[in-house]
């Protein structure tokens, strides 16, 4: 599953990309991301591909600037009920959020559910699931989790992509 923290194995990653206190790494497949991993502070990879490549610049293009529109092919993943969960949250404006329960209501689901696929996401900042988070008032502060995690390391990311996204 991409979006957890992982180690930076050189053979996974066709590009890593350092960001304030992690890394990027993204896999590809053919000629589609496959997925986009948070690794630990490492070393950079240069990109092995036009496709990586392009990716890579992308990324840097966003961390430069939080306001960039992504424009990768994305390889196809999820069930049904993911993809529309991921469309949900692809439609939240940078510097917003939305609750799980939000997205759970305009699919007419379950908090639970939206949380399942949120954390199942591949393609975390391109489908910017850090843009979801728990009810005022619920566990983290209402950050809620990240890629399955209620604490450490992803919560941290979590916490800089939206604090980047506010500037």
């Amino acid at each position: 599953m991409s979006g957890r923290a992982a180690n930076a194995d050189p053979d996974r990653y066709a590009a890593i990309i350092a960001a304030p206190g992690f890394c990027i790494g993204v896999v590809c497949a053919d000629d589609c991301i496959a997925g986009i991993d948070f690794l630990e502070p490492c070393a950079e990879q240069t990109a092995d591909t036009p496709l990586a490549h392009e990716a890579a610049r992308q990324l840097r293009a966003w961390l430069k600037d939080p306001a960039w529109v992504f424009n990768l092919p994305l390889a196809p993943a999820g069930t049904p009920f993911r993809r529309r969960v991921w469309a949900q949250i692809g439609a939240i404006p940078g510097g917003e959020t939305r609750s799980y329960g939000d997205i759970a209501k305009m699919l007419h689901s379950a908090p639970r559910a939206v949380g399942g696929a949120c954390g199942a996401n591949p393609y975390p900042i391109v489908v910017p699931c850090h843009r979801v988070v728990s009810a005022r008032g619920g566990f983290n502060a209402g950050l809620g989790g990240f890629a399955h995690q209620r604490g450490g390391f992803l919560l941290d990311v979590k916490r800089w992509l939206l604090a980047h996204e506010r500037r």
